[in-house]
């Protein structure tokens, strides 16, 4: 199995649009959401971000297997 640059900025790309999604759709609850995380703890946006990474990891094993 290996990974090519279009795999890799086809994957950017995805990511991209997926991030755009919501400040399209919903500006003023974007900025809501993020109101509420500047007002989270160091500690919780380190877990946050695990997770995410994490789920992410999973995701890519399962659709790569």
């Amino acid at each position: 199995m290996s990974l090519d640059w279009a795999d890799l900025l086809g994957a950017l790309a995805l990511l991209l649009v997926i991030e755009g999604l919501l400040p399209f759709a919903n500006p003023a609850g974007l900025k809501r959401a993020m109101a509420r995380i500047v007002e989270l703890g160091d500690r919780e946006l380190r877990i946050a971000g695990f997770m995410t990474m994490l789920s992410g990891l999973v995701l890519l094993f399962l659709i790569r297997s």
